[in-house]
């Protein structure tokens, strides 16, 4: 029988499962690290906290930078049941990154102007340190676009091991290839400069989880326990994974560009 697969993944793929058959405990298999996505920590005034080691970065901002939705939406199955946008994972990266200073253009904003007519009717006291004219602009927008696709591979994987003999006959090895999904992601940032309209940067990402065992894939299908979001599923692992790998590619072209002239900084305490 002609085989379809890269005879390396075939065999990591078996050898993980032999492993398994013994006590029939569902296996998991992925390449986006362990106890959440590669999409974590924090940044802020001490720089970037808990980034992945892979994470690109910036000695430096070359401008502001806002975060867009895209108008076309995003290709989610709403039964992963996935945030409904990648947009806080890329706020996230952008900061950690230290290449741009990240303005608010969604619900940020949408407070700051509610202040500002609290302000104005009176409601809030006068010397408030909300004041219009303080804002900064974005000198820049990213935009990011989302193909997700599942490949269901168990069943031709449980169809080359069935045609051959001292693989067949192990009990129990076909039923658990059949459960083997493999998860990819694609996707794209595209940089557009505010001043002139011109999309300055594109870059792509991907990336490639594996399940084996029914366990982890009824917890994705089904909801689980808690909410269900970018950490703790493997479609939400390997999207944010994508999403690591297109903006480090974005940087790369980032670091090209000329800084523009930024805003000054908030001010810090010293030696924090």
């Amino acid at each position: 029988m002609r085989l379809t697969l890269a005879p390396a993944l075939l065999l990591s793929l078996l050898s993980a499962c032999l492993v398994g058959c013994g006590d029939k405990t569902p296996q998991s298999s992925t390449e986006l690290g362990k106890g959440g996505s590669l999409v974590s920590g924090s940044a802020g005034p001490k720089g970037a906290q808990g980034a992945d080691a892979s994470l690109v970065r910036c000695d430096g901002p070359v401008a502001t930078l806002a975060l867009a939705e895209n108008p076309d939406g995003y290709t989610m199955s709403s039964h992963y049941q996935l945030p409904a946008t990648p947009v806080p994972l890329i706020k996230l990266l952008a900061q950690q990154s230290g290449c741009f200073r990240v303005v608010d253009r969604a619900a940020g904003l949408r407070s700051t102007m509610q202040e500002s007519q609290l302000k104005e009717a009176g409601i809030v006291r006068a010397d408030s340190t909300v004041h219009k004219g303080k804002g900064y602009e974005a000198q820049y927008t990213v935009i990011p676009s989302l193909t997700f696709s599942e490949q269901e591979a168990g069943r031709g994987i449980a169809g080359i091991v069935s045609s051959i003999p001292v693989l067949r006959d192990i009990a129990g090895l076909v039923g658990l290839l059949e459960q083997v999904k493999l998860k990819e992601a694609q996707v794209a940032l595209l940089l557009t400069d505010n001043e002139t309209t011109e999309q300055l940067a594109a870059a792509t990402g991907s990336a490639r989880t594996t399940d084996l065992g029914l366990g982890g894939l009824l917890a994705s299908k089904l909801g689980g326990a808690a909410g269900l979001g970018w950490s703790n599923t493997n479609e939400g692992k390997v999207i944010a994974a994508a999403f690591l790998d297109a903006h480090n590619k974005l940087v790369v072209q980032v670091r090209e560009l000329q800084a523009k002239a930024l805003p000054p900084s908030v001010a810090v305490k010293q030696g924090s």
